[in-house]
């Protein structure tokens, strides 16, 4: 699937925006700490800012929701909340792709869920897809 078409809306995959030490890193199966998402997170809020749109993003912790927020004001976030088996079968089905299944679990440490965040919406990522994009557009 082509990026922002099931939305029919500009979409970026957020891979796209890693430096090159970021994507290195993750390949050689070593989590990213703050500081080496701190310049992704700002790529991410300036492709909103600029473009506007949809970023595929792990932005796991409000701070790091903060730094995109500070760079596109008004921006709203989907967390896609799915259990961690599910998220594993996921992993293991990407073929090709840069960060490794046993980066997983450092992801979920990481995450904070929104309990106050006004802007963050949940939506159930176990639904059959059309659901899933549809959830996300009554988001919106």
């Amino acid at each position: 699937m082509a990026h922002g078409t099931v939305l029919n809306i500009e979409g970026t995959d957020r891979d796209q925006l890693h430096p090159d030490s970021n994507v290195a890193k993750m390949s050689r199966g070593i989590p990213l700490d703050d500081d080496d998402r701190e310049p992704w997170l700002r790529a991410v809020g300036g492709v909103l800012r600029e473009r506007g749109g949809v970023v595929a993003c792990s932005a796991l912790r409000e701070k790091y929701r903060d730094i995109i927020r500070a760079e596109a004001p008004g921006t709203k976030f989907v967390l896609l909340d799915a259990p961690r088996d599910a998220l594993a079968t996921r992993l293991a089905q990407r073929a090709g792709h840069f960060m490794p299944q046993s980066l997983l679990d450092s992801q979920l440490a990481t995450l904070e869920l929104p309990t106050t965040e006004t802007d963050v919406d949940m939506v159930d990522a176990t639904a059959p897809v059309e659901q899933v994009v549809q959830q996300v557009c009554l988001t919106r």
